[in-house]
């Protein structure tokens, strides 16, 4: 590449910076309805600046600088993107206190990352040899992208991760409210005894059913707003079983003893599928290690002696 094309490229990435910083100035900055009406809502009086206690670094004062324009590129990546629903869905089954907005901000964040390192590998690209400034611009967009994409992934590894612990330690669970609930106790006292003994994300979940029960919200709606909340369909026909039997008045500990012997069935049935999906990976050492070594050790006296002879 010529020093006149790189000199125009960075000439042209320095305008596009000043220009975005200039149009993100509070004098230019079009004001939200929210920045208008924020001022006639407030019912204290506004602290004076020189007396804050935070934010007066250089971090604090970076962060008021791109506050705007990072929410701005949340809007943009929102309207882009879509998917609000999953996304919630997916942080509310993992309990998370992040929002939507929370989570498209890290999005913003991860894709600035992703760009920063694919504007490193094009400078080096760029010093160490010619390069086509078209593939250089489809790298920053793909660094973009992939930065975009690899942070809606994480979250979905997440929650893979976590559905797969809370299906290890359902049919345990399930047993133990069975037992429970055919010794006597009700389904609230059930629940209870079960925090106390075990541990788990399922544990922590029927702790928080328990806990909205306490604060006040009745036993079926708490029962019902964790089977929507949950993405699990074992779990949530469990707790849809649970739900009907307390509402419809049918003898409970036959329902959760049924419901014991489902989850019994489903986990013998996913051992059955995960041992034949990997039973192609069970063969591959026995056929390209095992087999091979066999084969050697029984032809290889015959080759020594077949040797021999011949010389």
């Amino acid at each position: 590449m010529s020093p006149t094309l790189l000199g125009g490229i960075l000439g042209g990435l320095t305008a596009v910076g000043l220009l975005l910083a200039v149009l993100a100035s509070p004098p230019l900055r079009r004001p939200t309805l929210a920045d208008r009406i924020a001022p006639y809502l407030s019912d204290t009086a506004n602290q004076s600046r020189l007396l804050a206690r935070g934010g007066t670094g250089t971090a604090g004062a970076l962060g008021r600088l791109t506050a705007p324009l990072l929410r701005d590129a949340v809007k943009v990546l929102d309207r882009l993107v879509g998917g609000q629903a999953s996304v919630r869905r997916r942080l509310e089954s993992l309990d998370s206190p992040m929002t939507v907005e929370q989570f498209r901000a890290d999005q913003v964040l991860w894709g600035a990352l992703a760009t920063a390192g694919g504007l490193g590998i094009g400078l080096l690209a760029v010093v160490f040899g010619p390069t086509n400034p078209l593939t250089l611009v489809l790298l920053i967009l793909a660094c973009a992208a992939g930065g975009v994409l690899a942070r809606d992934w994480w979250l979905s590894q997440v929650v893979a991760k976590r559905d797969a612990e809370i299906l290890t330690e359902f049919p345990v669970v399930a047993e133990m409210l069975a037992l429970a609930v055919t010794a006597g106790e009700g389904p609230v006292g059930a629940i209870e005894r079960i925090s106390r003994l075990a541990q788990g994300h399922l544990v922590d979940q029927l702790s928080a059913l328990l806990a909205d029960t306490r604060s006040g919200t009745p036993f079926l709606v708490a029962l019902t707003t964790m089977r929507d909340r949950t993405g699990l369909e074992p779990l949530s026909r469990f707790l849809d079983g649970m739900a009907v039997a307390i509402e419809r008045g049918t003898p409970l500990a036959d329902v959760m003893r049924a419901q014991a012997a489902d989850v019994r069935a489903l986990g013998k049935r996913q051992l059955l599928e995960s041992g034949g999906k990997k039973e192609i990976a069970m063969m591959v050492p026995v056929v390209f290690l095992v087999l091979p070594i066999t084969i050697l050790f029984a032809l290889f006296p015959g080759l020594i002696a077949i040797t021999a002879v011949a010389q």
